[in-house]
């Protein structure tokens, strides 16, 4: 059988891992820097936890897990696509953070502190059509507040946003809207609740189709004429204030443009070194948003977006939990990989190679160098000893495969003197070296 993986997935060498952990971890450091502590929850939730939350467009795109043992022995509805899914699935993969941080909100109340600030860094699977950017299974890296409806939180995530891409040496535009000024662009084009939903996963497609496609798409959903030209008129504004001016009727258009204005207040001292734009068109597709909310893209590469998230003031109501609102953002990891890769800007140095390979020519000598790699370990120096003392040229050649800076040969005049012939792999130098000279060149 020819070994393979399913489609959307891939597989990370050493060198990919390790750059992959230098974003968590400067993302982790700045979630923690800002309050947040870590939780995790089960790659896999009950079915009942995640439909329903993800609009039309997320539940298609959930994983269903089979139950086991004889799962169609109970079937009856073969017929029904929906009712037969929950005759023979009972769990899924987690499609976000967010619903998942929710019901662990909710189980676990009672040992919360409210305010809640909480960071995640898990993987998230998604039945979509794999291409450039977009994976069935990728990492997400979530922060959220939950039990607070204050906006000096969504003005903290903007700076968290900020922070992690300026330390990863990435321009980025940070881009901000409010579902309450999409609430307000319906309420002014006359539009039922319903079709607010079908206006905000039409508008959502924008960078996709353009925008003949998102009418063409509303008007299939059952959108008038006269309404689309009115949300086409908001849609194209240029800036801030005119798409105010055409909200004036709106009380909720209103008061999604107050609590912009806020976020933007609260932001004016802040030392905000990327772009951080208002932007009408950005609709987030997913039904749980009820405020403001965020996406990032990156500036100089092609890629959708790299992050996202917003204000949701109903998630936790929906496992019974009422009057617990949250906030919240998610970095996608495996497409910012994908552009620091294309743009070159993952460090040279790598802070984990492998520092010194000790080598020796016989059993003698290698139990020697097996002392001194002791010495050279304790020190916190990243080492090791090739496992057998067999010819030195393809203990060389390992040492060179496996990147280290340096080599410690062990020969019987090193054992005799209680030194080692140190090589630089990069420069070819070698000298000859006590245990602790060694340590103090590679500290």
């Amino acid at each position: 059988m020819k070994p393979s993986i399913p489609k959307g997935t891939r597989d990370f060498t050493p060198s990919q891992l390790t750059k992959r952990n230098y974003i968590f971890d400067i993302i982790k450091k700045v979630f923690i820097k800002y309050g947040f502590q870590p939780i995790e929850t089960p790659t896999m939730e009950n079915l009942s936890t995640l439909t329903g939350k993800y609009g039309e467009e997320g539940d298609k795109l959930l994983f269903k897990v089979l139950n086991s043992g004889d799962f169609t022995r109970k079937a009856k509805s073969f017929d029904n696509y929906k009712k037969l899914t929950f005759e023979i699935a009972e769990k899924g993969l987690r499609y976000d953070l967010t619903v998942p941080f929710a019901r662990y909100v909710v189980m676990h109340r009672n040992d919360i502190v409210f305010p809640f600030k909480r960071y995640q860094i898990q993987p998230v699977w998604r039945a979509d059509r794999p291409q450039k950017g977009r994976y069935r299974e990728f990492y997400q890296c979530d922060v959220d507040i939950v039990g607070s409806d204050s906006l000096v939180y969504e003005a903290e995530l903007v700076q968290i946003y900020d922070e992690v891409f300026a330390n990863l040496n990435m321009n980025v535009e940070i881009k901000l809207n409010n579902r309450k000024i999409l609430a307000g662009i319906a309420d002014v084009a006359n539009l039922s609740d319903s079709q607010f939903i079908d206006m905000t996963v039409a508008i959502d497609k924008l960078d996709k189709v353009g925008m003949e496609g998102v009418r063409k798409e509303m008007r299939e959903r059952g959108i008038g004429e006269n309404s689309i030209e009115k949300i086409e008129e908001v849609l194209e504004a240029k800036d801030f204030e005119t798409v105010k001016s055409l909200l004036q009727d709106s009380t909720i258009g209103k008061k999604g443009v107050e609590e912009i204005e806020t976020v933007f207040d609260y932001l004016t001292d802040a030392d905000i070194k990327n772009k951080v734009t208002f932007d009408v068109t950005l609709a987030r597709g997913l039904n749980y948003y009820t405020g403001c909310i965020f996406e990032v893209k990156a500036l100089d590469a092609k890629m959708g977006s790299i992050g996202g998230g917003g204000r949701y003031d109903d998630l936790t109501s929906m496992f019974g939990m009422k009057d617990m609102s949250g906030v919240g953002v998610s970095f996608g990891a495996e497409r910012i990989y994908d552009v620091m890769e294309e743009l070159d800007l993952f460090p040279k140095e790598d802070a984990n190679r492998l520092k010194v390979l000790f080598v020796a020519f016989d059993a003698a000598t290698h139990r020697y160098a097996y002392r001194g790699l002791q010495k050279v370990r304790a020190a916190g120096i990243n080492s090791e000893i090739y496992p057998e003392p067999v010819k030195m040229k393809k203990q060389m050649k390992y040492a060179d495969g496996r990147g280290a800076d340096f080599v410690a040969i062990a020969g019987d005049k090193e054992l005799e003197n209680d030194t080692f012939a140190l090589k630089n792999m990069t420069t070819g130098e070698q000298r000859q070296v006590s245990i602790a000279e060694l340590i103090e060149a590679l500290g």
